[in-house]
């Protein structure tokens, strides 16, 4: 049987006469042997340029998503279309990521999604070396780039995964790049320019409007609204808000105009998210009021109104978001009610992110020490790690990715700390199925993993010990191998927790003064690359002209002058092209901070934090509990419980920050 072109599988399997833009030609450069980069605008159809290829290559396809709901989404799509798909995460029973690993292993499944994160557990790993993977595909892979939005430090290690398990070929994918971010993703995986397929950004029927807030707010989202929601004809909407208790008045308010509104936010459980994202994509539900944790992965394509009430992360952001409506490719609105009150909270967001300097040195001390043993190795737990350095687990990721870069550590592998297991079978029955030395072998494994009620806990020091007296090889690594298969088996449930890295101290004599000066100021250029990403997008919404053109132009997209549907620079469906250009509002003045506010809502904290650690707050971490950020030392300062905590939270961290540095002066001297 002669095999089928990519365009009858197009046809067949996906139900689509023709490819649409850029689609062809990322799926032909994939199956040519290239590693290509598809840069398409939301809803362009990134999905099919690794769902197609994956039927035409001969082994496994292998997909990072940075998100379930992604997962979630495309698994469907793809099982309504018959084509062989699973994911491994963190939601699963035992059994099922059992099932899924044993099709990927015979050959049955053509594509299978996993988390960043997978790729550090190390029975994973082990799966991996088994398998034949014909391609990788990273969505969402701007999360490669420090330049980008959104950046992962895991992400930085996906060009070594892609050796270490042989993989031929990557494909990235992404909405929301820069040329600065294409040229990092190119230079990360060897894709050569003319591999990286860009589409332009402009989607003719999106309406771009920008609108100042006004005082009452609330009372300006119904007004512009509610003739949109007559029953019966409701158009769907997602309105984005940036905290999760604005996300509950929002829909209490419109709820009460007669607006079938509901809040949904990382607050509620996931039964409860998952019931509301169910009711809107099938229309139950028309209007939904969310957190940025709502959208990714969705695929409605009917979204008539996406509104921003308060202001976006970024124009990457912005980019993305808009892009959940109008997929149908239906007139749609894009507003945005913009004003500079909300900014303060996503500046304080961007400060919370950047760790003392006390605390990097911490970090480098306890780097320096496990130097100094024999083996160099240091492992780490992160959670832990970030407790004892008082770091946020996601910047203490990034410092650990960029002492990588100055060569001072070194990734060696990861394991899970704990092992724990229950038979399915006796025991003796599990020695009666080997003979000889392996016999022997088994005996030791359950001689020394004594069961408490149930479940046992795996010692790997005294099975190796025991090994030794007996001349067994009773290493980690056969122990594991021989536990995986007695489960794969049946005879047994394996589970682990615990996920520790090992890394070797490359350089155990470095200056710690010197380095730790060095990772601060990068932490510094950080967070003003983001504040002024910040700025940028405040300039964007007080543009002077075409607000379309200007988003093209902020992701190198230099297709918008030559549209035919566009006139002299200008997309004719903006604020903009209305002769509607905005200035934004200021926030409301705030008072002046006084002396009493220092009484009333700082010195709780000092004092506490005297008593617990014989010393007051620095500035930096008595501005981050005023202002609502979190920091892990507050966990057991149990500082939420103070009336302090977040009362400044709408005020500029940098003043807040200062007025603290004044009167904790004054209390030293």
């Amino acid at each position: 049987m002669t095999p089928m072109s990519p365009h009858q599988t197009l046809k067949t399997v996906f139900g689509f006469d023709d490819f649409r833009g850029g689609q062809g030609e990322v799926v032909t450069r994939v199956l040519e042997g290239h590693s290509t980069a598809a840069i398409f605008a939301t809803g362009a159809g990134k999905s099919l340029c690794y769902q197609l290829p994956a039927l035409h290559l001969p082994h496994l396809t292998l997909v990072v998503s940075p998100l379930l709901a992604l997962m979630q989404d495309q698994l469907s799509f793809l099982t309504r279309h018959g084509v062989a798909a699973a994911s491994i995460d963190s939601t699963q029973d035992r059994e099922t990521t059992r099932d899924v690993m044993a099709r990927a292993k015979s050959g049955e499944l053509k594509i299978l999604m996993i988390s960043v994160e997978r790729l550090k557990n190390e029975r994973f790993r082990h799966f991996l070396r088994q398998v034949q993977i014909s391609l990788l595909v990273v969505d969402e892979a701007h999360c490669l780039s420090e330049w980008g939005h959104n950046f992962r430090p895991d992400y930085l290690k996906l060009p070594d995964y892609q050796r270490e398990f042989s993989i031929p070929q990557v494909l990235l994918l992404t909405a929301t790049a820069t040329p600065t971010v294409i040229a990092d993703m190119g230079e990360k995986f060897a894709i050569a320019p003319e591999n990286v397929i860009t589409t332009g950004f402009y989607r003719p029927n999106l309406e771009l409007l920008v609108s100042p807030a006004m005082e009452d707010r609330q009372q300006q989202l119904i007004e512009w609204l509610k003739p949109q929601m007559q029953p019966g004809s409701e158009a769907p909407t997602i309105i984005y808000v940036t905290l999760q208790q604005t996300a509950e008045q929002v829909a209490k308010a419109l709820a009460a105009q007669g607006i079938a509104a509901q809040a949904y936010h990382a607050g509620l459980d996931s039964q409860r998210r998952d019931e509301i994202q169910r009711q809107f994509m099938s229309g139950e539900s028309p209007c939904i009021v969310a957190t940025i944790a709502f959208g990714m992965g969705i695929d409605k394509g009917d979204i008539r109104n996406v509104v921003h009430y308060d202001l976006p992360k970024s124009i990457e952001n912005y980019s993305q978001e808009i892009g959940r409506a109008g997929r149908d490719g239906q007139p749609s609105t894009c507003l945005t009610m913009a004003g500079r009150d909300g900014l303060r909270v996503l500046e304080n967001f961007v400060y919370g992110d950047t760790p003392e300097y006390a605390s990097i040195y911490r970090l480098l001390e306890e780097i320096a020490a496990a130097g100094q043993a024999p083996d160099r190795q240091w492992e780490v737990l992160l959670n832990t790690l970030s407790r004892d350095t008082n770091i946020r687990t996601l910047p203490l990721k990034t410092l650990l990715v960029r002492l990588e870069m100055h060569g001072i550590i070194a990734p060696r592998f990861a394991f899970l700390a704990e092992y724990r297991l229950r038979y399915h079978i006796e025991p003796s029955e599990l020695v009666s199925r080997f003979e000889g030395e392996r016999a022997a072998f088994v005996r030791l494994i359950i001689d020394n993993i004594p069961i408490a009620r149930i479940w046992g806990t795996v010692d790997f020091d005294r099975l190796h010990q025991a090994g030794l007296a007996q001349q067994i090889d009773a290493s980690r690594a056969r122990v594991i191998t021989a536990l995986e298969y007695f489960q794969d088996k049946g005879w047994l449930t394996l589970e682990g927790k615990r996920m520790t890295d090992v890394y070797e101290v490359c350089q155990p004599n470095f200056a710690i003064d010197t380095l730790a000066s060095q990772l601060y100021d990068d932490c510094l250029n950080r967070e003003r690359i983001e504040i002024e990403r910040l700025q940028s997008m405040l300039a964007l919404f007080e543009s002077e002209s075409c607000l379309t053109r200007r988003l093209a132009e902020h992701f190198g997209d230099s297709t918008f002058d030559s549209r035919s549907d566009t006139e002299q620079g200008r997309c004719g469906h903006c604020s903009v092209c209305y002769d509607h250009p905005v200035r934004l509002p200021d926030a409301p003045p705030q008072p002046a901070l006084s002396d009493n506010d220092f009484q009333r809502y700082a010195m709780p904290l000092i004092e506490r934090h005297g008593e617990q650690f014989g010393q007051p707050p620095s500035a930096q971490r008595l501005a981050h509990f005023l202002c609502g950020l979190t920091m892990p030392v507050f966990t057991p300062l149990k500082a939420r419980s103070l009336n302090g905590f977040a009362v400044f939270e709408q005020r500029a961290y940098p003043e807040v920050k200062q007025w603290a540095e004044r009167h904790l002066c004054n209390i030293v001297s």
